[in-house]
């Protein structure tokens, strides 16, 4: 490979269920890839990897605790962000599975974008590319 890509992203979540719920709403291309059980230090776990051939999201059971809000300033991750065919698509179906829209992104020339908020509260961004063009689809200014 030439390339250095994303494999993958791990985040602990509540329930590992529920949260294969979601993103299989949102992106119904995906599959569950592997899945199990393990002891993580000192408490067993349910882990399952959701996505594709070559990357994927790992779904790590057993959080405990609240996320930090996606407006503080705290450390860590933001957002996920994915790229889809359609954005309209996701958002329907994430409604129609009774997953409400955070809110809209920024659309540019290139690309639109929209904000959904998990069960966990992670939050995850739903890109969609509205040209070939690199040079469009990274242009920051809003339309």
């Amino acid at each position: 490979m030439s390339v250095t890509i994303l494999e993958h992203i791990n985040i602990t979540v509540r329930d590992v269920d529920r949260s294969t719920r979601f993103l299989l709403a949102a992106l119904p291309d995906w599959r569950v890839r592997g899945e199990g059980r393990m002891e993580w230090f000192g408490k067993p776990i349910t882990w399952r990897h959701v996505g594709g051939d070559g990357f994927y999201v790992a779904l790590q059971g057993g959080g405990e605790g609240e996320l930090t809000d996606w407006t503080s300033h705290r450390l860590g991750p933001k957002h996920v962000g994915l790229v889809v065919p359609s954005v309209d698509a996701v958002v329907a179906r994430l409604a129609a599975a009774g997953y409400p829209l955070d809110h809209w992104g920024g659309t540019t020339a290139g690309r639109r974008s929209v904000y959904v908020i998990d069960p966990d509260s992670v939050q995850f961004e739903f890109v969609e590319y509205l040209s070939d063009d690199i040079e469009l689809r990274n242009a920051y200014e809003t339309a």
